[in-house]
Order: C-alpha cells, then structure tokens, then sequence
C-alpha cells in the first residue's frame, strides 16, 4: 500500500498489516491460534515462515484494505460472536495504525479445539 504526501511518499506492506491484524485476533477471546488456508499452505509456511503471517491474507483494491482471517476457536465459544468480536477488533486496529479504511474483514473458522478440563 502506498500512500503519497508532499512531503514523500508512504509504502506499508501487506505482512506490516498483517501483522497488525494477527496481533488482534490472538488478543481476542475464545481464539485459540491461527491456521493455514489449506494443507498445502500449511506445508508452504512450514519450509518457509517468514514468507507470509499464518492465516492471514491482505488484500489491497482501489485503495482499501480487506483482509481473511483463518482461525480457530475454543469449543464451547459462541463461534457468531467471537467472529464478530475480531472482525470489529481487526478493523479498529488497522483502520487506527493505516489511518485509511478497511473495506471487509473475513473470518474462516478451520477448526475447534476442546481444551482439558482442570
């Protein structure tokens, strides 16, 4: 993302907002970690970590932001609610650190964990 002023020219990259966004959800209850999309990008992030934040995908179009959230969530958790619950906090805290708007934020649940009762 890019942004030009007269004094320069600002360039924010998508795994600097990513990062925001994964900070947002592994802060937000009922989220247990983040997921691959799919197997074979699990496979991917395993040979190469850095090359991308884990179940999150930026998206930049005609200036805003839309970002995927791959998740999952502590069984037992109303799953409508903790989703709603990121997309809000996602939104805040992007919106708030880019300053510019952030057109949708997509929750994808790729599973469940069922934690040991104490």
């Amino acid at each position: 993302m890019t942004t030009e002023t007269q004094l320069g020219k600002i360039e924010i990259s998508r795994a600097a907002i990513a990062s925001i966004a994964s900070q947002a959800v592994l802060e937000s209850y009922g989220v247990v970690g983040m997921a691959a999309k799919s197997f074979k990008d699990g496979l991917v992030e395993l040979l190469a970590p850095s090359a991308s934040h884990r179940g999150v995908d930026v998206h930049l179009v005609d200036g805003q932001v839309s970002i995927d959230l791959y998740v999952i969530i502590e069984y037992g958790t109303r799953i409508s609610e903790v989703a709603h619950n990121m997309m809000s906090a996602v939104k805040f805290r992007v919106e708030k650190a880019l300053g510019m708007s952030v057109a949708q934020v997509n929750v994808h649940v790729q599973g469940l964990r069922v934690s040991q009762e104490d």
